[in-house]
């Protein structure tokens, strides 16, 4: 048995920290030793490129244990409810809306937790702490059904306590957690100091890597909505929206308006006789967002863009969004452990150091050779009948949704998939389908017009045997898995929106980042519908840009994808 020299005590070799209850497939053994060797060669910084199907949870979790503490984190909840399932020894966190509220239910009387669930009497609508009038002083009045971490340290919290913060401080102090990436960057970069006791792990296990950018996305910046404008009494003809003074200018009106309506509301009568703290929160709330976000941009505007505003179809405006361009001078404050492991199906060692603004030269790169899927399971049918543009024909247009029927024609008794790159692309493949194809299909967005929402949609489509979802956004997170997909076709390949001021800077600036972004979206489309090695499904990709595409990407792509792509080793 090999045994590892590290810091003056003997380690079992990593394969002996497989999880409990597993045997190690062969190619897991293949990837962990290679992990090892990247440790014992002296790297802190593992980047492993494996596809769908080797199993890379497991392979985290032996690190993990390795390590002997550790944080995971991923980027749905789907893949966490999995991780909990093969990974006991992973404490999970998960967010408000999972969790009924207790304080809730006692008020509406309700005492099943099963049904504050479907009344939606959840955490995330709770008030955690409340200002309210005590002996003619303000004062915050904290949850009783909150417990301290302390408490939840020494095993002393109350029998009923909120089940929220019972599984986030079990997380803390357990020496092996499990996060998503919204709740671990949140703590990160706003309660590091109040949880730094419980904060120190050695390793960081980073699934699904390739989405870290998006995520951190979601912190930094400000999105500026018509709603609030309204609110706060802000006239858009004031503000040049071209222009990033005028947009810090606008944030800092915003949180100007809502300091004034804190004052004024507190001031008032109404307020003095009957307080109304939950709407102080949420005022409080709103203004705390807009002053971080002058900040954040104050401290480093050559780094932040103004992308066009988002009007609606009679030229309103809806919305407006300021955006950072480089994100790694957030990231590294995320990369805080001694060692980090970045896992991905779809992930180029060059673009991804550059956009996180690590070295090359101190990050080890695992690309695993071959996908466990046989290739006759997860064939691609390069078929070559247009280029689309924004500035395509119409006929080129029309002759991709003519070969879109030709497919569905082909597998009239499966169901399947179409991908394309945006919502009126989809609305002109429904307008020009046959209309038996028509009745076959379902649009499913993130966000869609009836109110239902994507898991859902994919409900509904999972009932209807020969039903075809049609979407632009779900080239990943979601799993198609056997008859819920048997064929997919890639009508257009999903560049990023070159006209978004953001994609235009960040082209300038990061060169690899436009054609590793595509080539990301586009393999991870290409895994929507084979999900396990007795799986499979047909691909058929329309759009002649696709070869561009590999041409220029052709040393970002995943030695996996290799044999199904018909690529020689490079």
């Amino acid at each position: 048995m090999l045994l590892i020299l590290k810091k003056n005590r003997l380690i079992l070799s990593l394969i002996e920290k497989f999880p409990d209850g597993f045997s190690p497939r062969v190619i897991q053994k293949e990837i962990i030793n290679q992990i090892e060797d990247k440790l014992k060669a002296g790297y802190k910084k593992i980047i492993l490129c494996a596809p769908t199907g080797v199993g890379k949870s497991l392979i985290g979790a032996t690190v993990s244990r390795y390590f002997g503490s550790s944080f995971t984190i991923t980027a749905t909840k789907h893949l966490q409810d999995q991780y909990i399932k093969d990974i006991p020894f992973l404490k999970p966190v998960k967010g408000k809306q999972n969790f009924a509220c207790l304080k809730m239910m006692q008020s509406e009387k309700v005492d099943s937790i099963g049904k504050a669930m479907r009344w939606g009497l959840t955490c995330d609508k709770g008030q955690c702490q409340e200002k309210i009038n005590k002996n003619g002083k303000e004062v915050i009045e904290i949850c009783k059904f909150k417990p301290s971490i302390k408490q939840i340290e020494g095993h002393t919290q109350e029998a009923e306590s909120c089940h929220y913060y019972f599984q986030k401080y079990d997380a803390l102090i357990s020496n092996h957690s499990l996060w998503n990436y919204h709740a671990f960057f949140q703590i990160m970069k706003f309660n590091k100091k109040l949880f730094a006791d419980y904060l120190d792990r050695r390793i960081s296990v980073f699934d699904e890597a390739h989405k870290i950018e998006d995520q951190i996305m979601q912190f930094i910046g400000f999105d500026i909505f018509s709603g609030q404008l309204e609110e706060c009494n802000l006239s858009t003809t004031k503000y040049d929206f071209a222009d990033l003074d005028s947009m810090i200018q606008l944030t800092d009106d915003i949180a100007y308006s809502y300091a004034k309506k804190i004052k004024d509301v507190k001031e008032s009568d109404a307020y003095q006789k009957e307080p109304d703290y939950e709407s102080i929160t949420r005022l409080e709330r709103r203004y705390d967002r807009a002053a971080q976000a002058k900040i954040d941009i104050l401290t480093d505007k050559e780094n932040f863009v103004v992308n066009d505003p988002v009007k609606d179809m009679n030229g309103n405006f809806r919305t407006i969004s300021v955006k950072p361009i480089d994100v790694s001078k957030f990231a590294n404050s995320f990369f805080s452990t001694e060692y980090q492991i970045f896992m991905s199906a779809t992930i180029d060692k060059l673009s991804f150091c550059e956009n996180m603004g690590l070295a090359e030269d101190d990050i080890a790169f695992i690309d695993t050779p071959k996908s466990p899927f046989p290739i006759e399971h997860r064939k691609i049918d390069l078929l070559n009948i247009k280029r689309l543009s924004y500035g395509s024909t119409e006929e080129d247009e029309l002759e991709v949704i003519k070969t879109i029927n030709k497919i569905m024609d082909e597998h009239p008794e499966e169901r399947g998939l179409i991908l394309t790159s945006s919502v009126p692309r989809c609305q002109k493949i429904i307008r020009y389908l046959s209309p038996k194809n028509t009745r076959r299909v379902r649009i499913c967005h993130s966000y869609n017009k009836d109110g239902k929402t994507q898991d859902e949609i994919i409900s509904e489509h999972s009932a209807d045997p020969t039903g075809v979802l049609l979407s632009s956004s779900l080239w990943e997170g979601v799993d198609l898995k056997d008859d819920l997909s048997r064929f997919q076709i890639i009508a257009k390949v999903p560049y990023p929106n070159y006209k978004e001021k953001r994609t235009k800077a960040k082209m300038n600036r990061f060169p690899l980042w436009y054609t590793a972004q595509t080539l990301t979206k586009l393999l991870q489309g290409f895994g929507r519908s084979i999900r396990s090695e007795e799986d499979w499904a047909r691909t058929y990709v329309l759009d002649t840009a696709v070869n561009n595409v590999f041409f220029k990407a052709q040393r970002m792509i995943p030695r996996a994808y290799y044999d199904v792509l018909g690529i020689e080793n490079l």
